[in-house]
């Protein structure tokens, strides 16, 4: 039920971007220092992280949090008797922004729809994103609306309430990212590139203007439901499983196309997809995969998988991408957190992160540092 949904997928931070959406460059930025030997893991905390990182103060604090709501980083106490947070990157972002990765420099769009799904994703940091996107009762609305609508939720959920200005920043960052709204574009025009400088993800097409107010400025909005041609049918197939796998199926299950288009939580909802469409996606990528196949049933289809749907995402979204993980030196999961700091480790396990490295791994792997 919706009632709870947030309560299980989020956690309460809100207005932690400094009211920055995510620019062109800043995740790659974050990498880049972290992985240095000679800057590392503190560098959002060091005094020159401005000219390290080639912004402002403010924009330093909204690089370190998209890094890590994107599920980049994790963050952990420098030493036990620290109260500030140092940073290491995940193995996701070791296999999409390193040099010998993905696509460090994001020239693939389908990297925007998989950094949108692993925001979105539970433990999700930003709840006014997946209000935003996965518990309003309409496509269109305003701010003020979403604003209302997530603090409905919050208290719903049982959580302290946020200051009602925070939330609306939150708002208001998610309109800046995804949408145009100083101008009115002319019909059939393309986004210009000052406006993909500014957010990229804007280039998703997932969010419009419909009626502008004083001065042009836009005063309410829609989520659109044109066809995402910028949107492989291997990266719906990707989140599909990922969310069948986040959902607790398990190797020789299967989970119904209704639920994936439907749900509070789904590839539907995140991307703005029908179920014809989720559809016409895993029949373009089962073909490759002979471990996936879509199911006829009374009334219903089902996508089925005879292995653990987390393994069968990841190797349909590294063979999109030309197989990364055979390259050359490059790290498996429990390779690489061995090669992170203990802290890193020990907070995966506090806080239970499966959707990093299994429970098991996790608990073998801090376990040995105690």
């Amino acid at each position: 039920m919706l009632e709870t949904k947030l309560k299980d997928v989020a956690e309460p931070s809100f207005s932690r971007h400094e009211t920055f959406h995510p620019r062109f460059g800043w995740l790659l930025k974050a990498y880049t220092a972290l992985t240095n030997p000679d800057i590392g893991n503190d560098v959002f905390l060091r005094d020159n992280a401005t000219v390290t990182l080639g912004v402002g103060k403010n924009m330093v604090n909204a690089i370190r949090f998209w890094s890590y709501a994107f599920k980049l980083t994790v963050e952990y106490p420098k030493d036990p008797t620290s109260r500030a947070n140092v940073a290491s990157p995940t193995w996701e972002a070791h296999w999409l922004l390193d040099e010998n990765g993905a696509d460090p420099y994001l020239e693939d769009t389908a990297s925007l729809w998989l950094l949108h799904w692993w925001l979105l994703a539970k433990p999700c940091y930003t709840p006014t994103w997946w209000v935003a996107f996965h518990a309003q009762s309409t496509s269109r609305f305003k701010t003020a609306d979403l604003t209302e609508t997530t603090l409905r939720h919050v208290r719903l959920a049982g959580w302290e309430p946020p200051v009602e200005a925070s939330v609306a920043k939150d708002a208001d960052c998610l309109t800046k990212m995804y949408g145009r709204r100083d101008e009115q574009p002319a019909k059939g025009s393309r986004m210009g590139f000052e406006d993909m400088l500014d957010s990229t993800f804007r280039e998703l097409g997932l969010l419009e203007p419909i009626t502008f107010g004083r001065a042009n400025s836009v005063d309410s909005w829609k989520f659109t439901s044109n066809a995402r041609t910028s949107l492989p049918p291997a990266l719906v197939t990707y989140a599909c499983l990922d969310y069948a796998a986040r959902s607790g199926a398990q190797q020789g299950g299967s989970i119904a196309v209704a639920r994936l288009a439907n749900e509070p939580g789904g590839p539907g909802k995140a991307f703005r997809l029908r179920e014809p469409e989720i559809v016409n996606a895993l029949q373009d990528t089962a073909g490759a995969h002979p471990q996936l196949e879509l199911i006829e049933g009374i009334g219903q289809r089902s996508l089925g998988f005879n292995a653990h749907p987390k393994d069968l995402a990841w190797d349909v979204l590294d063979n999109y991408y030309g197989g990364v993980r055979a390259r050359d030196g490059f790290p498996d999961r429990e390779t690489w957190y061995r090669m992170q700091p203990p802290g890193m480790l020990r907070e995966m396990r506090r806080r239970g992160r499966t959707d990093l490295l299994d429970q098991p791994t996790i608990d073998q792997l801090a376990g040995a540092l105690l």
